[in-house]
């Protein structure tokens, strides 16, 4: 039996998050309710309730992947495959593309799910980095240097997670120009698009910019919509039915009411409200939490994230990462991510895309064990 990698971080939540007082570990914005979800459209409540709890079309009802198809330049609903979250669909495409031989190459640091899957199955996995010192910069030379004839796969996240950096348009194409050198697929988890922090521009999507991109979205963390479950797979129609056939393995379908809900937020009109509420809690919260590092001088440095509700937060204190977690788990009941699950020792996630009493209650509750741990 092959080796099993747990997803270290998913574990984690899975045990703590509903049982802390403040929950900063999230990597989203405050959850949208239903009723301001609904609120653009009043004609949608009787249809809803009216819904019978049926199958939906297993790969998303046409509605729904025409409004995600709408969000990418060239794409129709032919190139959407509706998944149980981003999750699913990152799964379902490593499952698909990718035989025992082949090698996939990971920017790091990112979501681990990726890069525990191809380890859980296994396959040859290398990675590139994000240069803390260059404000997370991606080091192409080094995925240059790691590209070979056996390299079916280059797995990057675009804005970031953890780090919430997004690549210029050079090295976009840069890292188009070193897949299509060798006939590489790239796998582009963008489910940060529409989080940004510094511009009201929709970062760029790798689809479209080359033939072989699968590109994977989320109503998660940019639409504030995590309970949704929902996800989705751009791709080629003829790889997307490979991803499909594997989707009927692992789920089925995602459920009849999610995919009607998903398509109402991403009707035009509710999805730029939405996105301007997401912008809003981002704006509102970043600098509530670069106040409280300026509180403990000395003590973090932080390149600021371009996108996404989450910082990437390095800092001076003789604890592992995991193990200040843990301690601030059960003596301050808050939850934070270690750096160590994305492989950044002396790092933190901390999100701060939440609401303002909420967010400076729990960084309170950090300050006090660094207090401790400093006396």
């Amino acid at each position: 039996m092959i080796e099993f990698h747990p997803f270290e971080m998913e574990r984690m939540m899975s045990h703590f998050e509903q049982e802390v007082e403040f929950n900063l570990s999230e990597s989203g914005v405050h959850p949208i309710t239903l009723q301001s979800l609904l609120s653009d459209h009043p004609e949608a409540i009787n249809e809803l309730l009216a819904t019978e709890i049926n199958y939906p079309h297993v790969n998303g009802i046409p509605l729904l992947r025409d409004n995600i198809a709408v969000t990418y330049d060239g794409a129709t609903r032919d190139n959407v495959l509706v998944t149980v979250g981003a999750i699913e669909a990152n799964y379902v495409a490593i499952r698909a593309m990718l035989n025992p031989a082949d090698e996939i190459v990971v920017m790091l640091p990112n979501y681990m799910q990726i890069w525990g899957v191809a380890k859980n199955h296994g396959l040859t996995v290398k990675t590139f980095k994000l240069q803390e010192d260059d404000g997370w910069a991606p080091d192409l030379a080094e995925l240059e240097s790691k590209i070979n004839a056996r390299t079916k796969l280059i797995a990057v996240c675009n804005p970031n997670n953890p780090t919430g950096r997004i690549l210029t348009e050079s090295e976009m194409d840069r890292i188009v120009e070193l897949a299509s050198r060798n006939d590489s697929w790239i796998l582009a988890d963008e489910v940060y698009r529409g989080a940004e922090r510094t511009t009201d521009e929709i970062t760029p999507s790798f689809y479209g910019r080359y033939e072989k991109v699968v590109a994977i979205g989320s109503m998660s963390k940019a639409y504030g919509l995590p309970g949704l479950r929902i996800g989705w797979a751009v791709a080629p129609p003829a790889l997307l039915e490979e991803l499909w056939a594997r989707h009927e393995y692992v789920a089925i379908s995602a459920t009849m009411l999610s995919n009607k809900l998903a398509a109402i937020a991403l009707d035009p009109k509710t999805r730029k409200r939405i996105l301007d509420r997401t912008r809003s809690y981002i704006r509102a919260g970043f600098p509530v939490l670069q106040q409280w590092m300026d509180d403990h001088p000395g003590l973090f440095s932080l390149t600021p994230p371009d996108a996404s509700a989450v910082a990437f937060i390095k800092y001076d204190l003789d604890i592992n990462s995991s193990e200040f977690i843990r301690r601030l788990h059960s003596e301050k009941s808050v939850l934070i991510v270690p750096g160590d699950h994305f492989g950044l020792d002396h790092h933190l996630r901390i999100s701060f895309g939440l609401q303002r009493d909420y967010l400076t209650s729990g960084l309170d509750r950090i300050a006090s064990l660094i207090k401790e741990l400093r006396a």
